[in-house]
């Protein structure tokens, strides 16, 4: 049995990945292939395309690396066609994976797309779209699945992945030891965007903020780096700043945060799920940003405050998002230990109302298994043949 797996930035690459995880304990000499991160690959997905080379966003940045992304994503349609897998497993990314999707449903392979487009906030004409070759929608926010039921998508709520996955592996002072911080003073977490394009375009402005916020008063930050963006990439561009760079330690380092300053994205999801205290920023292209103004139908930008209803963390997006800004709301928030207080209580409302974790995949995996027809008695056989085949090993 063979399944077309495809995910094209870190926080898909990882949800995709557990999902890959799930079905291979079900099930023994399934075959992956597909666009494949990191996580992808390692959890045994043959990749066509690596994810990383399509980890752009914005509707202007990305007319610049429209030929190289076109031809992966010709790559990755020439081995559906020539696999011909019995389902695909498309993972957020709309902007590419809806693409993928008319092709593949041309060629008659059921899609599960995971992590619903966004199409509530904005260009919603996609609906039609989703509706026409998604075979089912997979939501992991709780009002999505009636928003798209309504609109005659066979929608699943499943839950978060992240809900009930992230623990530290080291409490604060071992933290503070590991990465030779001072004890007694704040600990700031910079997380700039998981993206290359999106990390460069805001770290001159966090720069500068930090900058400001040093001298008002001492203060240790740390950067943690994604999978797409890495260490060699960022450290020359925060050379002599002072900020220390991380990887593989996001959870712990916004455990252990006074304040995080955290780009629009998964990441405000998982500051939230961890309780750290933010202030949301992002900016994209000025003509990508005028183009984007008419086709968004949200009262907030950040996932926190839509989950929210209200907006609990502050917001700098665009012309807002200015060093001055930046340190200023923080600067405020950590001069008021009683408004940091609420906000850790806001976010834990937010946190409350996201379930999923393992069994959010649990759930994706049963789908999969249903849409290929393997059900009842016939799940049960495949899986006892499968823990057999393992036990002889």
């Amino acid at each position: 049995m063979k399944l077309l797996v495809s995910a094209g930035e870190a926080s898909g690459d990882q949800y995709a990945a557990w999902l890959v995880e799930t079905l291979q304990q079900r099930w023994a000499g399934m075959e992956f292939f597909g666009c494949a991160g990191a996580k992808l690959r390692a959890a045994g997905v043959r990749p066509v395309v690596e994810a990383e080379r399509l980890a752009v966003v914005g509707l202007v940045e990305v007319l610049g690396h429209v030929p190289r992304i076109y031809g992966e994503f010709r790559k990755l349609c020439a081995a559906a066609e020539a696999e011909r897998p019995q389902l695909a497993v498309l993972t957020d990314s709309p902007d590419f994976h809806l693409r993928l999707a008319k092709k593949l449903h041309r060629l008659g392979i059921p899609i599960v797309y995971l992590v619903a487009p966004q199409v509530w906030a904005w260009r919603g004409w996609r609906i039609r779209l989703v509706r026409r070759v998604v075979t089912r929608l997979l939501c992991i926010f709780p009002f999505e699945e009636a928003f798209f039921r309504r609109h005659g998508v066979a929608a699943t709520y499943i839950g978060h992945p992240l809900a009930g996955r992230l623990a530290p592996s080291l409490g604060r002072a071992e933290f503070f030891r590991k990465h030779r911080l001072a004890a007694e003073r704040p600990l700031i977490a910079v997380l700039p965007g998981s993206r290359r394009g999106e990390a460069a375009r805001h770290l001159p402005i966090l720069l500068e903020a930090v900058k400001q916020l040093n001298a008002w008063r001492a203060m240790n930050f740390v950067l943690a780096a994604s999978p797409t963006t890495g260490q060699p990439f960022l450290a020359p561009r925060i050379a002599g700043s002072g900020i220390k760079i991380v990887e593989g330690e996001t959870c712990e380092l916004l455990t252990h945060a006074d304040l995080a300053l955290v780009a629009s994205g998964t990441a405000t999801v998982e500051a939230a799920l961890l309780g750290a205290p933010m202030v949301i920023f992002y900016r994209v292209q000025p003509a990508t940003w005028l183009l984007g103004k008419w086709f968004v139908r949200t009262p907030y930008y950040s996932m926190v405050n839509l989950l929210a209803e209200r907006k609990i963390v502050p917001e700098l997006i665009q012309s807002d998002f200015t060093a001055q800004n930046l340190a200023g709301q923080a600067r405020r928030l950590l001069e008021e230990p009683a408004r940091i207080n609420q906000m850790r209580q806001d976010l834990a409302e937010v946190a409350g109302k996201l379930s999923g974790g393992k069994q959010a995949l649990a759930r994706a995996a049963d789908v999969v298994e249903e849409l290929l027809g393997l059900g009842g008695a016939k799940i049960a056989e495949v899986r006892k043949e499968a823990r057999d085949a393992k036990t002889r090993a």
